[in-house]
């Protein structure tokens, strides 16, 4: 039997309790002191209180794609915890199908995911697959139109038909959508900038192109 896990903050323990995942113990403050519940979960962020939960429930990658019309996220080696809680937080309040992340070189559903999520990871399906760009071409293969951002992209979001059955394929903090990932894809898109810094944080990116293409999808 898989090992459990332990999470904590207020709302991603809330979550669990509603999602897809049994809460088997709780420990609160003040009954156990805040510096044990620091020492149990390596960080002082638990807001007084950790659960002991079951593993996470990733799902397969084709379970996904047999949904008609959905709207996709596919994460392209997003390392940072906090970026893939904050994305995952932007999928669920958008109404995103789930979210797709490779099985290597890409931050997992932690404690620390579920915490800068805010608890959306138990309601999310989130596939973790062994090859992204394989993922890809069966999603092409199924009908989803797949799209890469690239903030050099010619073609601004609100240029590209979002309709319909659609992956969203957004890069690493560092070197952005691979290349051989990129090529996968059917095109890329962008979000002009005006500024003088060099991009968005990669879940700022997610949330502004997840939102786009719901607005298209309702209008």
């Amino acid at each position: 039997m898989p090992a459990r896990e332990l999470i904590y903050g207020r709302r991603p323990v809330e979550e669990a309790g509603r999602g897809r995942r049994t809460v088997h113990r709780v420990w609160r403050a003040p009954e156990t002191s805040a510096e044990e519940l620091e020492r149990m979960v390596g960080s002082p962020d638990h807001q007084g209180v950790v659960a002991e939960v079951d593993p996470y429930p990733y799902v397969e990658g084709a379970e996904l794609l047999a949904e008609a019309g959905s709207l996709l996220l596919a994460l392209d080696q997003v390392q940072d915890p906090h970026n893939l809680g904050a994305i995952c937080r932007s999928a669920e309040v958008a109404g995103a199908a789930g979210v797709v992340i490779p099985e290597r070189r890409s931050a997992a559903v932690t404690a620390a995911v579920c915490k800068a999520s805010a608890g959306a990871v138990e309601h999310l399906r989130i596939a973790r697959v062994r090859n992204l760009a394989d993922w890809l071409g069966d999603a092409k293969r199924a009908g989803f139109w797949t799209w890469a951002a690239d903030p050099d992209a010619p073609a601004p979001a609100w240029e590209v038909d979002l309709g319909g059955p659609l992956v969203l394929v957004l890069g690493g903090e560092e070197k952005g959508v691979r290349p051989r990932v990129a090529a996968g894809c059917d095109g890329a898109l962008g979000l002009p900038q005006a500024g003088r810094t060099g991009s968005l944080n990669v879940s700022a990116a997610a949330a502004a192109l997840l939102f786009e293409a719901v607005r298209q999808r309702r209008t």
